[in-house]
């Protein structure tokens, strides 16, 4: 017999797939200097730190808007028009010429990064065919940590020419993703068939009915807090305090993380499509929280690259379920802006409150004490998806979780 067709990721995924390599490479390049940007300005840890909750507390803040410019523009304009907005700011940031104008005009691209992610996951719930929802997860998440290698370690070298100059390429970087989806994407090809029913949109109350949402959004707040706020706002501190004041050290560790990342997303995007996606969202958190706490104790590069690396693969294996387990609750009948721009101000907060605390611990106490109460975090995120349903019917078939 022949065996079945597989569902094909259709050509528009494809398009913001690439568009999100060129995204993660920009976004790479500033990740390890923004931190020692921001203490040229004479600052501590704490207000260093701030520096990166303040981009995610402006995705929180316009989280809710963003999901309503979706739901009334269509999803191509505000992906578009965020695009734009955070290559402004971030040229901007470049000029900066006080730690008050760093801070606001880094604030200010969070207004754009909410409005093309919540665009672009509403994008990929609509298009991606349900059997392959965690491959297209993978897939585009694949993209950005490929990206996310990359980024880190071009950004510790063009550090080297100069705190300011990794602003101006990602800039450009931003501009390059925004032509290709604008050119390759036409208005046309998202428009619902002719007489096709205007999809329901899904609050977030009504989807907090759904104890896998309930999970997913405490995941999100761990995930937030470890994996793009303290990561990305003490660790460059850490490893240029503790293993090497040259750029590329934080560097290293950022993209080693991106690296393991990506092995453990394409693991899970895969096989979470065939037996669910509770299994690697504990695993990934379990694993994810054990390494962040080990982290504090890395005293030498080689231990420091080995803690990241598993660091990464935890964080991988959580990502493409957890998305997917999202896409699950929502489904092809409802326009999932509403409910999956609160699913992303969860992880904003963990965002904005992650590097507040963790520059805090650091200030009064240490980086070690720092990463254990992240840690801790991140393992306390595995209680809710103990008792939370299975999304995906492989797994639902032998777990038997109610709603």
């Amino acid at each position: 017999m022949t065996p079945p067709a597989r569902d094909r990721i259709p050509r528009e995924i494809w398009v913001l797939i690439s568009a999100a390599f060129v995204i993660a490479v920009g976004f790479g390049l500033i990740t390890p200097v923004l931190p020692q940007f921001a203490q040229s300005f004479n600052v501590g840890a704490t207000l260093s730190s701030v520096v990166v909750s303040a981009f995610a507390f402006f995705r929180l803040v316009f989280a809710p808007a963003g999901g309503r410019l979706i739901a009334r523009l269509g999803e191509r304009p505000v992906y578009l028009l965020g695009l734009l907005i955070v290559a402004v700011s971030t040229g901007a940031t470049a000029f900066a010429q006080s730690y008050g104008q760093l801070l606001l005009y880094r604030g200010l691209g969070g207004i754009g990064s909410t409005m093309f992610t919540v665009s672009a996951v509403a994008l990929l719930v609509r298009i991606s065919p349900p059997s392959i929802r965690a491959r297209v997860s993978s897939a585009y998440a694949s993209a950005f940590l490929i990206g996310g290698v990359l980024g880190p370690v071009i950004g510790g070298l063009l550090g080297n020419l100069g705190l300011r100059v990794p602003f101006l390429v990602y800039a450009v970087a931003l501009l390059i993703a925004a032509s290709i989806v604008a050119v390759a994407i036409k208005p046309a090809a998202l428009r619902p068939a002719e007489g096709a029913p205007v999809l329901p949109p899904l609050s977030a109350r009504e989807a907090w009915g759904d104890s896998a949402y309930r999970a997913g959004v405490g995941s999100a707040l761990a995930n937030g807090w470890a994996n793009f706020g303290v990561r990305n706002a003490i660790l460059p501190l850490f490893a240029t305090a503790v293993i090497g004041t040259q750029p590329w050290v934080a560097g290293m560790a950022l993209a080693v993380f991106a690296a393991g990342n990506a092995i453990g997303l394409t693991i899970a995007g895969r096989r979470s499509d065939a037996v669910g996606r509770k299994p690697f969202i504990i695993v990934g958190l379990l694993v994810s929280g054990v390494a962040t706490v080990v982290t504090g104790f890395a005293t030498n590069l080689p231990l420091l690259v080995l803690v990241s690396v598993i660091a990464g693969l935890g964080a991988g294996a959580l990502n493409p379920a957890q998305q997917a387990s999202m896409a699950d609750v929502i489904g092809r009948e409802r326009n999932g802006g509403p409910a999956l721009a609160a699913f992303q101000m969860s992880s904003d907060l963990g965002a904005i409150v992650g590097p507040i605390v963790a520059g805090f611990l650091v200030d009064a106490g240490s980086f070690r004490l720092a990463f254990a109460i992240t840690g801790a975090i991140t393992l306390l995120a595995v209680l809710p998806w103990l008792r939370a349903r299975e999304t995906h019917p492989a797994g639902a078939a032998s777990a038997g979780v109610a709603r």
